[in-house]
């Protein structure tokens, strides 16, 4: 079986955006999510992978029997888009999504422009609604107590 790709790498998250992104609106946004995201999460950035800023961890096995470990919250700034991983398939979530503003989505990633395009507030509410899902659902560092 593949090796995942989104294993932590102890590579520094202020160095990977930095030297990775060249867009300085997209710079700023990154350090921006970052903030939010720890806020919302608790939890100090990492990185997952080449290019995936997470925050905490879960453990995920699929009926297929493939398994691995990927952030419970995390984005990427992709040349294109700041791809969120922010998004579990709820009836909450997708309430939410109504008033999240400018974005495409595939099937579990949500893509922006730039953060000024979509509702903070909106955001935290997917952030929040996924800890919860994830916390329910899988082996995970953010497990309600």
């Amino acid at each position: 079986m593949a090796k995942a790709k989104t294993t932590h790498t102890g590579q520094n998250v202020a160095d990977f955006v930095n030297s990775y992104v060249d867009n300085e609106q997209k710079k700023a946004d990154s350090f921006q999510l970052m903030e939010l995201l720890q806020e919302w999460s608790g939890v100090e950035p990492i990185m997952f992978g080449p290019s995936i800023i997470g925050f905490g961890n879960y453990h995920y096995k699929y009926a297929s029997g493939h398994e691995g470990d990927a952030p419970v919250l995390g984005f990427s700034p992709r040349k294109a888009a700041l791809t969120l991983y922010v998004y579990s398939h709820t009836e909450r979530s997708q309430l939410v999504l109504a008033d999240l503003g400018k974005f495409k989505m595939s099937k579990a990633c949500i893509y922006v422009k730039k953060l000024s395009d979509i509702n903070l507030s909106a955001l935290k509410e997917l952030c929040i609604e996924t800890i919860k899902y994830i916390s329910e659902h899988h082996e995970c560092s953010c497990r309600v107590k």
